[in-house]
């Protein structure tokens, strides 16, 4: 058979997805052929290891009418005889056979501040229907974790038993421990990650500030490049607070591996997520996480997290001071995260997903 999967996000922050399934997938199946459709600037840089599996490219932006007509015309010239779709956007009238993978309904809920807001809404209205349109035509639906499964069931309206769930997963950083030379010798609460409105980031830096009160020498370090909404977000920090909330901007890989393994707790606020990879990566490590207790991450995280309601500033603040205080709750946390990472596996995702792409062609 003939499979094409829809690759453009490859080289993103959102692309790791998509590109461990790529990675397994070309060691699983030496019997279908894939063309892997890629940013027209992505090509040269990606190296297949596999004959069976081609570079196409794909020079239609996500959410444009461009993919909707121009993307929709490039895949009936190619004919494949499955799609896979590893984001939402896709052209919602091609009616070939389609597997999508949905990874949360986060944009459905949350305002972005740094988009200009009437063009957000109207794209978000947009997206809530190419969301349903997908759900409806596709054969089968992926989703990383049983609560998004359910949340997706019930906003398409669609049977979920047309959902399989694929967990995800977290390497290890390969690359060696690169200390920030500003860090060394302090202890320091971390994040990683988005400053979106739905990560929650004002409440975890007001119950930092409480923190204070019993840990005056703690920094906070609020990592990831330094957009429109992190900018917003550091005006906002009383001043007296200022000298002691860390924005790193952009780090490189050794970098955050040098903050996991150093911090005091890796806390992850987030108010919405499909999955929350940063915090198993984190366990992967051997930092302790202190977690929100919303929306998928409790099915995620098990027993291996220390948990906190994330709209209650106080409770972060004392979820993070257990961990800080009580060194046998920190080392249990350790112990548990080194544990239940390696019941996550890629390798197995993109079995699952195999599976998912032969039920779909054989319907």
């Amino acid at each position: 058979m003939h499979i094409a999967i829809d690759a453009r996000e490859l080289r993103t922050s959102t692309g790791r997805y998509v590109e461990r399934l790529l990675n397994y997938l070309q060691e699983l199946d030496q019997t279908n052929q894939y063309s892997v459709l890629l940013k027209p600037e992505d090509v040269a840089g990606w190296r297949t290891k596999n004959e069976h599996f081609t570079a196409v490219p794909c020079p239609h932006k996500e959410f444009t009418f461009g993919e909707q007509i121009g993307f929709r015309e490039q895949l009936d010239r190619l004919k494949p005889d499955l799609v896979h779709f590893g984001m939402v956007q896709q052209p919602v009238w091609y009616r070939g056979t389609v597997v999508t993978t949905i990874h949360d309904l986060t944009t459905v809920r949350f305002d972005n501040p740094a988009k200009n807001q009437l063009v957000f809404k109207l794209k978000q209205q947009v997206y809530k229907y190419v969301i349903k349109q997908a759900a409806k035509k596709s054969a089968a639906i992926i989703t990383p974790t049983a609560y998004v499964k359910a949340d997706v069931a019930k906003f398409t309206k669609i049977d979920p038993a047309k959902i399989t769930v694929t967990l995800e997963a977290a390497d290890p950083i390969a690359d060696s421990a690169t200390p920030l030379p500003d860090l060394q010798n302090r202890q320091f609460i971390m994040y990683v990650g988005r400053p979106t409105p739905h990560k929650n980031l004002p409440r975890l830096i007001e119950a930092y500030s409480l923190l204070r009160a019993q840990h005056p020498d703690l920094v906070m370090v609020l990592a990831g490049k330094k957009d429109s909404n992190y900018q917003r977000i550091e005006a906002g920090i009383p001043e007296k607070l200022k000298p002691h909330v860390i924005f790193t901007d952009f780090i490189s890989d050794g970098q955050l591996r040098w903050l996991y393994e150093n911090c005091q707790a890796y806390v992850f606020p987030s108010l919405s997520e499909g999955f929350g990879l940063p915090g198993l990566e984190a366990m992967t490590h051997g930092a302790p996480v202190v977690s929100s207790n919303a929306t998928c991450l409790p099915e995620v995280y098990g027993e291996a997290a220390h948990y906190f309601d994330p709209l209650d500033v106080q409770a972060i603040s004392d979820a993070i001071n257990e961990v800080l205080t009580d060194e046998n709750l920190r080392k249990t946390m350790v112990a548990r995260g080194l544990q239940h990472v390696k019941e996550f596996s890629w390798q197995r995702m993109a079995e699952q997903t195999l599976e998912v792409y032969n039920r779909a062609l054989t319907r």
